[in-house]
């Protein structure tokens, strides 16, 4: 069984209920908060796994709360699942922009949302590790940060210092999309207004240097991109 914990944010109480009886019976530990106040005082009381969180709350938004919870280097790591009625696509990329690392729109299945809260959870906690502190390990990618190397199922991978930085950011923030912007912004030091095809041209020779592992690195469609270390297994 699941022990994680979940904070179910929503205003709606039958959808809370909902949410929170299908979470129980899969394991979780669930809390509820039905305002934006209420949330930010349930995460600083203790500090959950992963949010279910609705946008439109009272008091204070959930991107609101999203960009608060990216901010701080005490609840940037704590997966978000948004759960909304605002189906427009603007909404969509404006969440996964501010860190979100899935979206699910209303009405919609109790038993799918358990699943994408799962997956989250298993990106978020188990695929990435870092070994005496200096090599990062995804998958069958490990990149060694001090020496500024990187193989691949321990074979050598030649890399630019673009490629490399771009390969490197996408490992940390492993499993949350990355738009062309802010890799931009990040990786190159541009401004995020300008030249975004580069960011497309230089995934696509990062994937063909990496062989098989390129298969994890996954194109986000109209948005951008990020290192899912599950893609490998389910391409299989």
């Amino acid at each position: 069984m699941a022990e994680e914990r979940v904070l179910v944010v929503d205003d709606e109480r039958d959808i809370t209920a909902l949410v929170a009886y299908h979470l129980a019976k899969a394991g979780y530990r669930v809390t509820t908060a039905a305002t934006g106040p209420d949330a930010v005082k349930a995460v600083a009381a203790e500090p959950p796994d992963l949010i279910v969180l609705d946008l439109m709350l009272p008091g204070r938004s959930g991107f609101e709360l999203l960009e608060e919870l990216r901010g701080n280097a005490a609840t940037r790591d704590i997966g978000v699942i948004l759960l909304t009625a605002r189906r427009e696509e603007p909404d969509r990329i404006r969440g996964l922009s501010l860190g979100a690392d899935d979206y699910l729109t209303k009405p919609f299945s109790p038993e799918e949302l358990v699943l994408r809260i799962g997956a989250v959870l298993r990106r978020l906690h188990a695929p990435a590790t870092s070994v005496g502190g200096s090599v990062l390990q995804v998958g069958p990618i490990a990149i060694d940060r001090s020496a500024h190397k990187v193989t691949v199922d321990g074979k050598p991978i030649e890399l630019t210092r673009i490629e490399y930085r771009l390969l490197l950011l996408l490992a940390e923030r492993r499993g949350r999309v990355q738009s062309r912007p802010q890799l931009l912004e990040h990786v190159w030091e541009a401004q995020s207004d300008i030249q975004t095809r580069t960011v497309d041209m230089h995934v696509q020779r990062l994937r063909a240097k990496l062989g098989k592992a390129g298969g994890l690195l996954e194109t986000v469609r109209g948005f951008g991109y990020r290192l899912e270390p599950e893609a490998a297994d389910r391409r299989r």
